[in-house]
């Protein structure tokens, strides 16, 4: 199976979830639910990921599925990666800025990847080697050295301090230029695009993460945990234009960063 191939399943698979969630969102009559972590799973989450195994089980019957709402199924090497909406509270609540995420990862490492924001009238996509684009255009990070140049996007502070990572938040952000919480997919394809030059997440899945760390590197840019190892699995990201990526990380592994006073020059 060649990438080119994969990549064009990826996509129609955004289609059939778009067909899905794009008439439900602020439709009278959504059907919501608390899952047993308390987060809220809709009809159209549901419904959007069992479109998308379908169309995997026709096209690729072999291979395994990962997927934030009915979970696991094995096979071998190769392995999709489902989150139907990611940002579905945005989704309940109005808010456009949602996605379909989709990855394909083959041998450990993500080969090809997916992002469908409908309301957004944005999709992003990349395949190893194969460079970065959104709506065909090519993606390529930027070219900021320095995090007091740079401008972050993170979820909210309040993440931060829940995870447990209040104070290296802080000071990552006071050490920035700017500072915007986009959140969620959102906010690693920013840094895919250049708008943005750094990305934290101190809390994510697997699913939550997968394409973006394809699309990000595939524009030129770096993709880690908070412990810098490019991985999905270790439960919080950084993306970044390269750049930046080693001072930030650096505030974000000190147990007692200093917090400047954002009034004033801010130093690197």
């Amino acid at each position: 199976m060649d990438l080119a191939s994969d990549l064009r399943l990826a996509l129609a698979m955004a289609d059939a979830a778009d067909a899905i969630t794009v008439p439900r969102f602020r439709a009278p009559g959504l059907v919501v639910e608390a899952k047993p972590d308390r987060s809220p799973v809709t009809e159209a989450d549901r419904d959007a990921e069992q479109a998308m195994r379908s169309l995997l089980a026709q096209e690729r019957p072999g291979d395994g599925v990962l997927g934030e709402e009915f979970g696991a199924v094995p096979s071998g090497d190769r392995r999709w990666i489902l989150d139907p909406i990611d940002g579905t509270i945005n989704y309940l609540r109005g808010i456009p800025v949602w996605g379909t995420l989709i990855a394909l990862e083959q041998a450990g490492k993500v080969v090809v990847g997916v992002v469908s924001a409908p309301l957004l009238g944005r999709r992003w996509w990349a395949s190893r080697d194969g460079g970065a684009f959104s709506d065909g255009a090519s993606l390529r990070v930027s070219r900021v050295e320095h995090l007091a140049d740079a401008q972050l996007s993170y979820n909210a502070q309040v993440t931060f301090e829940e995870a447990g990572w209040g104070p290296q938040g802080l000071a990552l952000s006071r050490r920035c230029w700017r500072t915007r919480g986009f959140g969620d997919f959102w906010s690693h394809l920013l840094v895919a695009e250049g708008a943005v030059d750094l990305s934290v997440d101190p809390v994510a899945a697997v699913w939550d993460l997968a394409p973006l760390q394809v699309i990000v590197e595939e524009a030129g840019g770096r993709f880690s945990d908070f412990s810098g190892v490019a991985r999905l699995d270790g439960g919080n990201a950084v993306s970044s234009n390269s750049l930046v990526h080693e001072a930030a990380l650096a505030i974000l592994n000190d147990p007692n960063p200093q917090v400047p006073p954002r009034s004033g020059p801010v130093v690197a």
